[in-house]
């Protein structure tokens, strides 16, 4: 569903960074990265687009924008 990994690397930062930074265990990270929390609600995207300075939809996969 989100292109977290991509974003988050664009950006140089671990997973472990980003979930420390956002405030929510890394294993929510990598967990949405390789698609077994597929629908990550929104009380954990937030969290994580602040710290990476982007919206919500900025991390949905274009292929998925409308599916």
């Amino acid at each position: 569903m989100v292109n977290l990994r991509a974003m988050r690397e664009k950006r140089k930062m671990t997973q472990q960074e980003l979930a420390n930074r956002a405030g929510i265990p890394q294993q929510t990270i990598a967990a949405i990265e390789t698609g077994i929390r597929k629908n990550p609600g929104v009380m954990t995207l937030f969290p994580i687009c602040n710290v990476l300075k982007c919206t919500i939809d900025d991390l949905i996969v274009e292929d998925e924008k409308g599916a």
